[in-house]
């Protein structure tokens, strides 16, 4: 009998398995399946918090609905009745004291549109006219392994890129643009600007995509955590060890023995490692490997809630959140005003806000060294230099990433890619898998740990 070990129960781990599941029903396999899990729970960072009528989402907080369309996933966990989506809303910047809009016909703060530029509050006249070279300026160097930063100067200008476009990718690619390649964060730029000779002009013309309706993001009316419960409970042919720590993975001969904390070990032909890449360096401990594994590089994040009893009304009526332009002015990277974003968060229409707080900020040293209640204090006064809010919060919920959000730098796909060479040599049978090298969207995981079952199934 053949053992496969899936290291992992995050939503990547939990995807593979499922995977392995379904091909091992189909075919009436014998071939033994095992997850494994360090903490109690399943989810990773998914994770579900109820308090006081509100319900905050400890990790990510909703999937892309137009990725989610390609994955029969949701109707197989019959989780259709129970999807909610997203409702309308603009972001804001905060900046000079005070929110103001990002232009709504923008995607990730680039104009899809003249109108769009034109009516922009966040950048001068001047960085108006200096974005428009975009429209004549051909591309003749670019390819998708260049920085997506100098990419988007060189079109649209610096002006633009700094106020209104770089607050918002770097919020959510985790890192500085002049870092981050094409590849790794919108690809699909560079398709435009060849295609069309235009950024702006491209995505006019494909807003469909981004803009063609409000309900861009998904989640479920109890929570994310439903995702995790739905596929836990289909994995019958699954042997789940939770509260199990594997210690290290050891060759004999053409079979692996993963050794757990309490000196129990798994003789396995397969596996698969969807924990992050930091857990899965040390588990290998390959010396062959550390030069490889060096080239991955992640950062932290401190994500705090508030739930107030005010009504979420107090905000501006088209607004879900805003994000900082400068951080010499609040601790706080962004806020997202969860209760406005997703009505299933908060029945009674009370104020739910969530702030983010990441590794890149000037303040995050001292944060990290805070405890509870003074990290608790900081994010209140966050909340009254931005929002203009004194009352005491009713609910709150604090959750830190150390070491555990993924950044793409420039060199990241080629880091991966000679990662999968090596372990290709080094440990036949053995995959890895996870936002640590293929995206950090939920469908991105999703897609990843389907995948990687795949790769086990073809070796079976």
């Amino acid at each position: 009998m053949k053992t496969v070990v899936v290291i992992g129960g995050g939503i990547t781990g939990l995807s593979a398995m499922y995977e392995l599941q379904k091909w091992k029903i189909a075919n009436q396999s014998d071939v033994r399946l095992v997850l494994v899990e360090t903490s109690d729970c399943l989810g990773g960072k998914i994770r579900t918090v109820k308090q006081n009528g509100f319900i905050m989402e400890a990790g990510a907080d909703s999937l892309v609905a137009r990725k989610m369309e390609s994955f029969p996933l949701i109707k197989e966990l019959d989780l259709e009745k129970e999807v909610v989506y997203n409702a309308t809303g603009r972001s804001f910047i905060y900046v000079d004291g005070e929110v103001k809009p990002i232009p709504e016909d923008a995607v990730f703060g680039i104009p899809a549109s003249i109108e769009s530029l034109a009516e922009s509050t966040l950048v001068s006249a001047e960085g108006k006219v200096e974005a428009l070279k975009d429209f004549y300026t051909k591309n003749e160097t670019f390819t998708k392994n260049d920085s997506i930063g100098s990419f988007l100067e060189h079109f649209l200008g610096q002006e633009l890129v700094e106020k209104q476009i770089a607050p918002v990718l770097s919020g959510v690619y985790s890192g500085k643009l002049s870092d981050l390649t094409i590849a790794s964060t919108l690809p699909y730029l560079l398709d435009y600007k060849n295609e069309y000779g235009s950024i702006i002009k491209g995505l006019s013309a494909n807003k469909q995509k981004f803009q063609g309706g409000d309900r861009k993001f998904l989640s479920f009316r109890n929570g994310l955590n439903s995702l995790i419960d739905a596929l836990e409970n289909q994995l019958n042919e699954v042997e789940i060890l939770k509260n199990t720590k594997v210690m290290k993975i050891e060759q004999d001969h053409n079979r692996y023995q993963i050794v757990l904390h309490n000196q129990e070990i798994i003789e396995a032909d397969y596996a698969v490692l969807s924990i992050p890449n930091t857990a899965a360096e040390n588990l290998l401990d390959n010396q062959d490997l550390k030069n490889e594994f060096s080239g991955l590089k992640n950062s932290s994040l401190i994500s705090v809630y508030f739930g107030f009893d005010l009504p979420d009304s107090l905000l501006p009526a088209d607004g879900t959140g805003f994000i900082t332009a400068n951080t010499a002015e609040l601790s706080c990277n962004a806020c997202t005003w969860s209760s406005r974003k997703w009505e299933h968060t908060s029945k009674s229409g009370n104020l739910l806000v969530r702030l983010f707080y990441k590794s890149g900020h000037p303040s995050f040293a001292s944060l990290k060294e805070m405890n509870e209640e003074e990290l608790l204090q900081a994010a209140l006064e966050d909340i009254r230099k931005s929002l203009k809010i004194k009352a005491q919060p009713t609910a709150s919920e604090i959750t830190k990433w150390t070491n555990t959000m993924p950044n793409y730098l420039i060199t990241h796909p080629k880091s991966v890619a000679a990662l999968e060479d090596k372990m290709a040599n080094v440990y036949p049978g053995i995959i890895l898998a996870g936002c640590s090298y293929y995206g950090v969207g939920i469908p991105d995981c999703i897609e990843n740990g389907i995948d990687s079952a795949q790769k086990i199934i073809q070796m079976v």
